[in-house]
């Protein structure tokens, strides 16, 4: 992909993630293409640092990566007795306690999770490989917008392990638990056909139409009101916890703001 935040000032550029911001956009690529994107702690806090500086004029985050393939996933030098440098190994990890290891992955998953805060609507633009933590980075994300080439896999189950950063939520909610189950237990590659098919993916396009398509959308949200926006988020986030009449009790109440906020009307 090319690089439409390159001329921008960074607010963080660290571990293969940039953080650049212009007025209501910010933009977090992942900038390790020579290693397809594969992730380690360090760019997990580098991704939950960019969640917390966002300045508050921010209303979309767009979610790239450099090179062909959006992210390789879990660098493997994770499963080596060295790990990386300054961090513990996972073998290290596995011989600690139970709280220790309960925290280490909650810091973990932390770098997915803020992508769908209520605030910001969060678009993973996504070419060529997203595999295991690079497709459930891309499901952290509120929309998906894919290019022909993409390739979703979730491998972790064939490596003896669950998918465990934040990514079963969504991907259940998106496509079913069947398939949801298939998908992961296979470790097979789902394409960009059937990711729109199946709802993992807005919109699928040549790759060359990626930037321009993310741009289109992105132009479309901006232009609804924020609160509006916001208001929306969460009561679509919210819908599959209610009941029916929960969720109609919850329309009445956000639009009950809505009509006090255009009134000018307080509580």
């Amino acid at each position: 992909m090319a690089s439409p935040d390159k001329d921008l000032v960074p607010v963080l550029d660290k571990d293969g993630v940039r953080l650049t911001v212009d007025d209501a956009i910010a933009t977090v690529t992942l900038t390790n293409p020579a290693k397809r994107n594969a992730q380690s702690p360090a760019l997990w806090r580098a991704l939950t640092e960019a969640g917390r500086q966002l300045p508050g004029s921010v209303r979309v985050v767009v979610l790239r990566a450099e090179g062909k393939s959006f992210s390789a996933g879990l660098d493997r030098q994770a499963f080596t007795p060295e790990g990386f440098d300054g961090e513990p190994s996972f073998i290290d990890l596995a011989r600690g306690g139970d709280a220790e290891l309960d925290a280490t992955i909650a810091e973990y998953q932390e770098a997915f999770t803020w992508w769908r805060r209520s605030d910001i609507v969060s678009v993973a633009a996504v070419q060529g490989h997203a595999i295991g933590a690079g497709f459930q980075l891309a499901l952290a994300c509120d929309l998906r917008v894919v290019a022909d080439d993409v390739q979703f896999a979730m491998r972790e189950t064939s490596l003896g392990l669950v998918p465990d950063l934040t990514g079963t939520h969504p991907l259940v909610g998106l496509v079913g638990y069947a398939r949801a189950l298939e998908i992961c237990v296979t470790g097979r590659f789902v394409t960009a056909d059937e990711a729109v098919h199946t709802g993992l993916a807005n919109v699928a396009v040549p790759a060359d139409q990626l930037d321009d398509t993310v741009r289109d959308l992105v132009s479309a949200v901006l232009a609804a009101p924020r609160d509006a926006v916001v208001e929306t988020k969460a009561l679509l986030r919210g819908a599959q916890d209610r009941t029916y009449e929960a969720q109609r009790a919850a329309e009445r109440q956000s639009q009950a703001r809505r009509l006090r906020d255009l009134a000018g009307v307080g509580d």
